[in-house]
Parts: C-alpha cells; sequence; structure tokens
C-alpha cells in the first residue's frame, strides 16, 4: 500500500532537510539512544547486583533465569507499546505519543533505582523488578512506534534511506552509553559479594542515568513540530488506525512485516543476544575481555547499519534485505562456527582472544547491519493513516517467538553441541528474512510524504 503522493512544504525542497526535519531526526535518534540504554539496564547493570533482590541462599541457576526474565518481560511489554501508542500516535499526534511514552518510561526506570531489596521487603522486591521492566518495556515501545515516523514522514526521499540508518545506528550508541556508565560506576563501587558496594547501591546510579537521559530528550522533543503528513491526511481518516490495519490490504502488509520481522529477530537474537553468554560462560573466555571486545564489535556495527542503509538506498532496500538474508544462510554460519573454534583454542591457553573477538565482529555486521534497512522499509510500507500503528506492531510483535531463543538452544543441545545451537537459528532467521522481503514490494520510490 503506497502512501500519499505529495509534498511537505513545512520541509522546504524535497531534496533538503529544513531545520524541523532536522529536529524531528535529531529527536528520533536521540529516542532511540536512550530506549536501547533503559533495554539494556537490566541485562548490563542489573545483573552484577541481581543478589540485592534475591535470598541470600539463591541458586546460581534460578538467579540467572531470573536475570533473563527481568529482560524478557521488557522485550514482551513493548509490543503492548506498539499497540497501544502506535494507535494513540496515528490518532492524537506521533510528538503527543512520543512524549507520553518517554516521560512514562523514564519514571519507571527512576522508580526502579530507588526500590529497597530483598533484605527490606522480600521477594516483593523482584516482583516489583518485573512489574516495573514490564510497565516501563510497554512505555518503551511507544517511544520509536511514534518518533520514527514522525522523522521519517519529515525527510525527503533520497534521504530516507540514511536517516533509517542513522537511527538504527543509535542502538549500538545506547549500549555502549550503559556499558561505559556501568564500567566507571565497576571502577568506583567494586562489585563481587552481596555486601560489595555495587551490589549495595552501586547500580542505582545507571538507574538515574537513565532516567536522566529521559528528562533530557523531553526538554528537547518540546522544539520538535508534529509532522505535517499526519495532520494532512488524519482530518481526513474514518476509521480507526486498527481496525484499518487489520483489513484489507494492511493486513497482508502487516502479514509480511511480522515474517520478515520474525527472521530478522532470529538471526540479532542467536547473535547479539546469545554471544556473550557463549563466549564467557560456555566457553570460558575471561569476561571483561568478551564485554571489551563486543563494545568495539558495536562500533563496527553502527557502521554496518548506515553502510547497509546506503546500500539500501541506491539499489533497493528489498533487494539488500534479501542478499543479506542469503548471506545470513550461507556466510554468516562459516563465521560462527570460525569463532567457536578460536574460542575453545584461545580459552585452552593454545591461541589468541583477538581473533576470536575479529570473527564475532564479522559474524555480527553480516547479521545484524541489515537493521539499518529496517525502519525505513517498514515505514514506507504503510499509508499515513495507520504508520505509527503498523511500524510499531510489526516491528515489535515479531520479538516474541525469537525471544525465546535461550531455549531452543537448550532443545537443540540434545542433537548438537551447545555452543553451535546458535547457527540453527541464524540460518533460520536468514531464511525468513529473504523470504519475508520476496513477498513484499520495492519501496525505495514511494513518496510518503
Amino acid at each position: 500500500m503506497t502512501a500519499e503522493l505529495s509534498n511537505d512544504a513545512s520541509t522546504g525542497p524535497d531534496d533538503k532537510l529544513s531545520p524541523t526535519a532536522k529536529r524531528a531526526i535529531r529527536g528520533a535518534c536521540f529516542g532511540f539512544t536512550v530506549d536501547y540504554f533503559d533495554i539494556y539496564l537490566p541485562v548490563v547493570a542489573l545483573t552484577p547486583a541481581i543478589a540485592y533482590f534475591q535470598a541470600e541462599h539463591t541458586s546460581a541457576s534460578t538467579a540467572a533465569t531470573l536475570s533473563y526474565i527481568t529482560l524478557a518481560v521488557t522485550l514482551i511489554g513493548r509490543p503492548v507499546g506498539a499497540l497501544v501508542f502506535g494507535r494513540i500516535a496515528d490518532i492524537t499526534g506521533r510528538k503527543r505519543a512520543t512524549m507520553i511514552s518517554v516521560a512514562g518510561a523514564g519514571v519507571c526506570t527512576l522508580l526502579l533505582g530507588l526500590l529497597p531489596g530483598y533484605q527490606t521487603i522480600g521477594w516483593t522486591s523482584m516482583a516489583l523488578v518485573l512489574a516495573l521492566r514490564f510497565v516501563g518495556g510497554v512505555f518503551m515501545g511507544g517511544e520509536y512506534s511514534s518518533a520514527n515516523p514522525l522523522a521519517m514522514e519529515s525527510s525527503p526521499k533520497r534521504l530516507r534511506g540514511l536517516v533509517g540508518g542513522l537511527i538504527a545506528a543509535s542502538y549500538p550508541i545506547g549500549y555502549i552509553a550503559i556499558s561505559v556508565v556501568v564500567a566507571i560506576m565497576f571502577q568506583f563501587t567494586p562489585a563481587g559479594s552481596p555486601d560489595s558496594p555495587y551490589v549495595q547501591w552501586g547500580w542505582r546510579i545507571p538507574f538515574f542515568v537513565g532516567a536522566a537521559l529521559s528528562a533530557a530528550f523531553l526538554l528537547y522533543y518540546r522544539r520538535v513540530e508534529e509532522s505535517t503528513v499526519f495532520t494532512r491526511t488524519r482530518a481526513a481518516a474514518k476509521r480507526d488506525p486498527l481496525s484499518e490495519l487489520v483489513t484489507g490490504t494492511n493486513r497482508r502488509t502487516l502479514l509480511q512485516v511480522l515474517l520478515l520481522m520474525t527472521g530478522m529477530w532470529f538471526t540479532v537474537q542467536a547473535t547479539l543476544s546469545a554471544t556473550p553468554a557463549l563466549l564467557s560462560t560456555v566457553i570460558g573466555l575471561p569476561s571483561a575481555t568478551v564485554n571489551t571486545g563486543l563494545l568495539v564489535a558495536n562500533v563496527f556495527v553502527a557502521l554496518g547499519y548506515v553502510s547497509l542503509a546506503l546500500l539500501g538506498q541506491r539499489f533497493g532496500r528489498r533487494r539488500m534485505l534479501v542478499i543479506s538474508g542469503i548471506w545470513t544462510v550461507l556466510v554468516a554460519p562459516v563465521v560462527f562456527v570460525g569463532m567457536i573454534r578460536q574460542g575453545y583454542t584461545a580459552a585452552a591457553g593454545q591461541g589468541a582472544v583477538f581473533p576470536v573477538m575479529a570473527l564475532a565482529t564479522v559474524a555480527l555486521v553480516l547479521t545484524v547491519s541489515p537493521w539499518g534497512i529496517v525502519s525505513t522499509y517498514i515505514l514506507e510500507r504503510f499509508s499515513t493513516s495507520v504508520r505509527a500503528s503498523g511500524y510499531g506492531i510489526g516491528y515489535s510483535l515479531a520479538v516474541i517467538i525469537p525471544g525465546f531463543y535461550a531455549f531452543y538452544m537448550l532443545g537443540l543441545k540434545s542433537v548438537m553441541p551447545y555452543a553451535y545451537t546458535p547457527i540453527v537459528l541464524i540460518v533460520l532467521g536468514g531464511a525468513l528474512t529473504v523470504a519475508g522481503a520476496l513477498l513484499g514490494p520495492e519501496t525505495r520510490d514511494v513518496d510518503i510524504r
């Protein structure tokens, strides 16, 4: 379904970015950075201090499971937020939905940083962590469902690919930022035993930083203007956006996007999410070395986002999604096998860690960089009246099945070595990506303004 063929007078010439458009794009990038900073708070900042919320003799497996669930409930909340705030963005405006969702996420982050621990209120503390992470995930799902459509609707056609790539590149920036904050905290508040400074209070600081970033975003976003494309189109809309989204051509579009994004989520979970624990816990490489290596890898991933976005703008987004799915099936598994083998060699003291992290970087770039195309492609697939809802739901709902990747890996362990189980998910993700892209049209020349 193509979008309206009209120019946005507020953005000036069709091939240039006006100050209004630049503010909207910077806001989307800033928002995505804050979003992913908050997402990785439980993984990076809270996991070393999870003992603060648990009984003294909690088993290691239970503690690990609770850490996983803390992230899982956040991811489950995001599709709910996309459903709620995508509809709000399509009815009342992209800017309003963005402001409400970021404010809500910031409050949840602040409240979590103020929570008492197990010694004060028992297991209620862990229950509150999970509840706040779920509600926070709902609000987080609203941020990109509303801010990204506004930015894209403000962008001229020839720059939409680059804008989408820059927004996507904000994700690794958020990951790097939270990792740096936690690394600084470790220097001043050492972690380790349940009585260590980081476990007792140091973990709170990254959450306060996350809340402060949300507040800074809100101050900035007050200057962003509402999308004039939305303002014009919504006045003529006759149906509720969710009702319109699940009927006719929009329903077929949504199903195609969900198939594509299921494949994309499988690959990112099998590489980006699984690799840290695989290298440090399963293979036995030093955690600090792995974390440092992955920080560097994320710099290359950010560059990969922008590079794939530009290639999609030059040769077609659908074409590049198909090609990236093919190399995910054929090339990425080979690199991943090399990383695992070299990792075992290094862990045995018979090789260096650098080649392991170099191969990990290549695997991540191959499988994650195509996400630089995704936001632009999905937003171009939906018309203005359902764009925020279609984008948010298509982007987020598809994460649910791949989100249980850890359990699939455990199941595959019965037929193959555990360290190699992500390869099955990588191949599956690449195949679904190719199928999803082939079922959709090319969108590069759609005029969404």
